[in-house]
């Protein structure tokens, strides 16, 4: 994992559903890992409910991990959590902002309705265009402080987008065209890799890095358990990943395991 390694160069990162699956793994593994980052900022919609306790657990035994309360859907919701993050993070604003919070809207051709698609799609991709606008003025304060070289990468400002490989428009041909028929998922997610790619053009001025990883099929409540990865599995090679990201990756479609993938 020796691209992992590069988050201690990382003065903060924040990673939003934090409460299960990917999310949570990302954050037990930067806070117990000898490359733990100097904040770790873990989002959650409600904090102190039952789905958050194991999120609580690691807030208590770990002082840099600040959980803060965040509704995706919710654009109040979004600023507020900005105004707690810039509090927290002060002059030297956020370096890694990891959208990683998702749903899966299962339809195929026959059952999908108009409210399935807006549902997938407002929490697959508005949202993480919402929360990274709210959050920009912080991940701005970080690039500069790292000053005017090319270099791109965590240790300056960085945006990772967790997409899927389901969301490739090439790939969902042929003999795959009869697997995982889910309309409102796939749609959602190619969608967030056209969001990551406008961000990518719009952002690379400022020399924020922005890009979208798949970070494999993974046994969770969303991939289900047959899935073939463990989230240590996955969040091992994604840390991995996302701590060796220059601007050679800027802009780019990823596998879990760095591969390029096609749109």
């Amino acid at each position: 994992m020796s691209g992992a390694g590069n988050f201690k160069n990382c003065r903060s990162v924040m990673v939003t559903g934090a409460t299960r699956g990917l999310g949570l793994q990302i954050v037990h593994s930067l806070a117990t890992g000898d490359f733990s980052p100097g904040k770790i900022i873990a989002t959650a919609r409600n904090p102190s409910g039952a789905t958050a306790q194991e999120l609580q657990k690691l807030a208590q035994n770990h002082p840099n991990v600040h959980i803060v309360p965040l509704d995706v859907l919710s654009q109040e919701s979004i600023e507020k959590a900005a105004e707690e993050v810039a509090h927290l993070v002060q002059e030297e604003g956020l370096n890694c902002l990891i959208n990683n919070a998702g749903i899966n809207v299962v339809a195929d051709f026959q059952t999908v309705t108009a409210e399935m698609m807006i549902e997938n799609f407002h929490t697959n991709s508005v949202a993480p265009l919402m929360i990274t606008k709210a959050f920009l003025p912080l991940l701005k304060r970080a690039a500069s402080r790292a000053g005017t070289g090319r270099s791109m990468g965590i240790h300056r400002a960085a945006i990772i987008n967790m997409t899927s490989l389901l969301g490739s428009v090439e790939l969902y041909w042929g003999e795959r065209a009869n697997s995982f028929k889910w309309y409102p998922y796939r749609t959602s997610k190619s969608a967030l890799n056209m969001v990551s790619r406008c961000m990518a053009v719009d952002l690379e001025p400022d020399r924020i890095l922005c890009m979208a990883l798949h970070p494999g099929w993974v046994r969770t409540d969303m991939g289900g358990p047959e899935a073939p990865l463990s989230r240590e599995e996955s969040v091992d090679s994604i840390l991995s990943v996302i701590g060796e990201l220059t601007e050679k990756d800027h802009g780019s479609f990823l596998h879990y395991t760095g591969e390029p993938l096609p749109w």
